[in-house]
């Protein structure tokens, strides 16, 4: 049996403080990496450093808008002087911002291309030109599966989603040859904080996985949302030694919600 491999690494996960992030801090910590967390969430993540320290875990917090190109390359020079290189990448920070297209403010569409595609571009850019030059590392991108299926009133959201896989499928198709991996999970409905936020009330959880013929949104086969921790568990899988030979592929957990698109 392969071995995980992550053991002793530095992993840096973005959008750590909440959510699938956070989700995905914990199981690297867990596994024995040494964790830098990012977000702009300063509290959440000094919350998550604190709990996780005090379990013997080695986390560190790097408070940073992704959406800074400055703050990004400032904290990935603190993360590799501080921890130690960086062999794992997660891409995980992303904002949703919903409305019907002609709704759409200038600022509601470059906010969400801030985060979900520049900032993936900023910290992507960052750690890579560093990996490059040790001929390692695997890098994942969160993105979502509705990348590559139309959605009611989220085009914003959908569009810098897609534009990050397919960057991410690049990066992964330039840097094979310096034995970085670059990989997408792409999550449907996951029961996080900003999916809570899309329900009307106690009801939305049902009728997120009922579906909505109106909204043209097929319902979720196998009947249940996702998990923080089985998005966290896929992540863990494409960053290990487990997944050795696979690159620039795009790994979709939605529950059949996309029926395998």
């Amino acid at each position: 049996m392969v071995e995980l491999g992550i053991k002793g690494k530095v992993a840096l996960v973005t959008g750590a403080a909440q959510g699938i992030g956070e989700a995905v801090a914990r199981a690297l910590a867990e596994l024995g990496a040494s964790v830098a967390a990012l977000d702009r969430n300063a509290d959440g993540l000094g919350s998550l450093v604190a709990e996780l320290n005090a379990r013997g875990h080695q986390t560190a917090a790097y408070p940073a808008d992704v959406s800074d190109s400055s703050a990004v390359e400032d904290a990935v020079e603190r993360i590799e002087r501080e921890l130690g290189p960086i062999g794992i990448l997660v891409n995980v920070a992303g904002v949703l911002r919903m409305g019907a297209i002609e709704s759409y403010s200038d600022e509601d569409w470059e906010a969400t291309f801030a985060v979900n595609t520049k900032g993936v571009f900023y910290v992507s850019r960052a750690v890579v030109r560093r990996m490059a030059l040790r001929r390692s590392g695997a890098i994942v991108t969160v993105g979502s599966n509705a990348s590559g299926v139309p959605r009611m009133h989220m085009a914003a959201y959908a569009a810098s989603k897609a534009a990050s896989t397919v960057f991410t499928k690049c990066l992964g198709l330039e840097h094979a040859r310096h034995n970085i991996r670059c990989n997408i999970v792409s999550p449907g409905s996951t029961d996080t904080a900003m999916q809570r936020l899309l329900w009307a009330d106690q009801s939305g959880e049902q009728a997120v996985i009922a579906g909505s013929a109106e909204s043209f949104r097929l319902g979720i086969p196998l009947g249940k949302l996702a998990r923080p921790s089985d998005i966290a568990d896929a992540v863990v899988f494409l960053v290990s030694d487990r997944a050795g030979h696979i690159t620039m592929s795009d790994l979709c957990i939605d529950g059949g919600a996309t029926l395998g698109k």
